[in-house]
Parts: structure tokens; sequence; C-alpha cells
């Protein structure tokens, strides 16, 4: 892989994940007391962003934060990571939270308030700059439709292929569909979205957990590639790291066998690390696995 920098753009959102582990869940009414609390930087649209810097992209995030102290707390993370903060807007009122409380046994229960991500219904002039500018456009779903489908919309006019990731996964509207270039989904994200829509979409990654992923393209083609065997510890965060992965593969050229294989290698990677936000692998690292 040419070891040159592309220009990712990414569309999404960012979260503080306010994190407490109890025994148990409190019955409706009843307080309990937890044992742990932590705070973690989150959203599937940073933890894209911030995969796709470490794996080599030179990545600037569209996205919305409150003027609050998380606001404040999240843009630093980004910038820590390498990730271009030229398209973040600051809005008044709080930053997007997750409320999640984790029970023995690992079950959870997460509440999220979109805050500021809510906002992001539609873009500004810089940040539609940004993506006509940009090699890919990456996009999930976890901020307004009406934005990702702006800005998906706003890539196709400008040829920039459009990588969506289809998560969490809903209804898709046809000029979103008609924009994108990659549908990047699970076998549920897929069995959901149907084959009606993902026919209509000229590149198709499925990812399939430890058995790695497979594609399909244009006239039928298609490829599979396993994933690297690796000492799994938590698996949250590694379809983050897929695509962030992927993005940089596909923005480079790659054809899409080896851009599997570089995107199953983080994906892979990430399920070494406790945490989502924090478990995206370098470049370097991709690459040392990948060499055997």
């Amino acid at each position: 892989m040419p070891a040159q920098a592309t220009r990712i753009v990414v569309l999404g959102s960012m979260n503080m994940d306010l994190v407490g582990t109890v025994a148990h869940f409190p019955a409706p009414g009843e307080t309990i007391l937890g044992r742990e609390f932590r705070t973690v930087p989150g959203g599937k649209g940073a933890n894209q962003a911030i995969a796709a810097a470490r794996a080599g992209g030179d990545v600037q995030f569209v996205g919305a934060l409150g003027t609050d102290p998380f606001g404040d707390t999240l843009a630093a993370h980004l910038a820590a990571e390498g990730v271009g903060r030229d398209g973040l807007d600051r809005v008044d009122g709080v930053s997007g939270i997750a409320l999640i409380t984790v029970a023995d046994g690992g079950e959870n229960t997460i509440v999220v308030v979109p805050g500021a991500n809510g906002t992001l219904a539609d873009l500004n002039p810089v940040q539609q700059q940004l993506i006509r500018d940009a090699d890919v456009l990456v996009c999930q779903l976890e901020i307004p439709m009406a934005g990702v489908t702006r800005g998906a919309g706003i890539a196709a006019a400008a040829g920039v292929p459009v990588l969506l990731n289809a998560s969490p996964v809903t209804a898709l509207p046809d000029e979103l569909i008609d924009a994108v270039t990659v549908a990047i989904v699970n076998e549920g994200e897929a069995a959901d979205l149907g084959d009606a829509v993902l026919q209509r979409i000229p590149h198709l990654v499925t990812t399939l957990g430890a058995a790695g992923a497979r594609y399909r393209g244009p006239e039928g083609t298609t490829a599979a590639v396993g994933a690297p065997a690796v000492n799994a510890v938590d698996t949250t965060g590694a379809g983050d790291a897929f695509t962030g992965a992927l993005a940089v593969a596909w923005s480079r050229g790659l054809p899409p066998a080896e851009a599997l294989e570089y995107a199953c290698a983080a994906g892979a990677l990430a399920t070494t690390v406790f945490g989502a936000g924090v478990s995206a692998p370098t470049e370097s690292a991709i690459r040392e696995l990948l060499a055997g």
C-alpha cells in the first residue's frame, strides 16, 4: 500500500460516554449503589475518524459539539489523535452523551441524548467544501438523516466516493441510496435493509466478525477475506476500526480484496484492546499483522 496520506472526511456523531458499573439493574423507582464510573469519548463518527487517522489517512471530522465542558474535552481528544477540526461546529447547549450502565455478566443499558449531534440536519459552507475536497466521505446513521443525505449528495455531485456504514440500521431514503458508493453492513443490517436496497449500491462490504468480510461489486464481482487470528478481549469498536481502515484503503485505490484485508486486520487488532474509541490500531501495527 502506498504511504501517502489521503483526504478523508468523516461526517458523524461524537458523544461522551458516561459508564457506570452495577451488580444488577435497578427496578423502576429503585436506587442502588454503583461500583465504578468513567467517562469515555465515543460516537461512531468520532471513532471512525480516529480509526482512519491512525490507519494512515489525513482526516477531517465534520460534526457538532456543545459549549459545555464535555465539548472541550471531546474537541481536545480529536486534536490529540491528529483529526482535523475545521468542520467541527460548536453550538450553544450540551454535547451528545450516552448514559451506559453495565451489570455483572456484561449486559448493559444505554440511553443516548443526541445534544449537539441533533443539529446536523444541514451543513455549513465550510463543511460542504471539506466534503467536496475529500478523496472519500465516510458516514454513519447517528446524526439526523437529513444531514447524512445532504453530505452524501454533496460528495456524489463532486465525484467523491461515499462510504456509508449503515448503523444503527434504519430505512434509507432514495436520495441517500443513490449517492452511496460503498455500503458497509454486518449480516443483521444487510437483512434489515434487504436485497432490493443493497443491489442499488455499486459496492457492498459485509462484515462477518471473526470470519472476516466479503465484497460484492458491480457486475457481480466478489471477494472474501478472513480475519487474522488474534487474542480478542473486547469486540466493541472493531466495526469502527474496520470502517476507518477501509476508508483509507479505498481512497488509496487498492483492489477490493486488498482493501478488505487491510480493514480486517484493523478490526482484528481493535478486539485486542478494551474500549471502543481507543482500540483502533496504527498503520504500522496493521502492516505488521498483515506481514505475518
